[in-house]
């Protein structure tokens, strides 16, 4: 489910953002109240419509584009200085498959006002979380993904937050966990015979059990599964699309083992929660 989310976040912090992300709980006619107000750091009201703005202004390339905002807010201090800010995902004709098709438009908040300050194509995340990284700060965790040619490649990604000359902001993904399903494209996953475990699937994000941790379900073939693909092998499936390369092996749909991880924010390490 992707909705909005406000977690762990000291009260001083909770009351300066409640009011930006509140209605984003309520009832849909507050959401798109909500949009609306959103809209307008950028757009003028004549082209709002709905959750869409038809044509934004400061959009990047100087380009007329509209820009729908998506359901996907998360707010918090995700820079050790400044103001709250808030991620919010858009979706915009503009944008090609390279990126996703759109991309976050970040605002600041300062306690009284919210403040447009840049749209940042192909940034977005989904089903994301805030967890806490200190008392002063928060960290935005989130699931990222492309799927091309039929692979879709996934990861669990923290979200880094850094201010640039110009009072700019950027958004780097910093992958903690990367999975990768070929189903799609060859009929079964493809596991490398001289290596570990190979991950195919991420889902379901949450926070973790102790702080600076996220936990996730991922899809994956350990030792056991990759030697049994690599030695006398899986029932073959009649659809698979594919040459294997030496030291390659096909493990396909539905033998794949599903377990809990646990990611540490600090180390970066992934590891079966017990």
């Amino acid at each position: 489910m992707r909705t909005s989310h406000i977690a762990f976040l000291g009260p001083a912090l909770g009351a300066a953002i409640l009011c930006i992300t509140s209605q984003f709980i309520s009832s849909p006619a507050h959401a798109e109240d909500s949009d609306r107000a959103l809209l307008a750091t950028f757009c003028a009201s004549a082209n709002i419509k709905g959750s869409t703005c038809t044509r934004a202004k400061s959009y990047p390339g100087g380009r007329a584009c509209d820009v729908k905002l998506t359901k996907e807010h998360y707010a918090g201090r995700f820079l050790a200085a400044g103001s709250a800010l808030l991620v919010v995902n858009y979706e915009s004709e503009c944008e090609p498959h390279a990126t996703d098709f759109g991309g976050v438009a970040l605002f600041e908040h300062d306690g009284k006002a919210t403040r447009f300050l840049r749209f940042l194509p192909g940034a977005q995340g989904h089903d994301c979380i805030v967890v806490a990284k200190d008392a002063q700060q928060d960290v935005l965790v989130c699931t990222v993904g492309h799927m091309g040619q039929g692979i879709l490649e996934s990861a669990v990604a923290r979200m880094e937050f850094s201010s640039k000359p110009g009072k700019r902001i950027e958004i780097t993904p910093d992958f903690l966990l990367r999975a990768e399903d070929a189903v799609s494209a060859y009929g079964a996953n493809v596991v490398t015979c001289n290596e570990g475990p190979k991950y195919f699937g991420l889902s379901n994000l949450a926070a973790g059990p102790r702080r600076n941790t996220v936990a996730v379900d991922v899809d994956y073939a350990d030792d056991e599964i990759i030697r049994t693909a690599c030695g006398a092998g899986f029932p073959k499936s009649k659809e698979l699309y594919y040459d294997l390369q030496a030291g390659e092996a096909f493990v396909p749909e539905g033998s794949e083992r599903k377990k809990r991880f646990i990611i540490d924010l600090v180390t970066g390490k992934a590891a079966p929660a017990n």
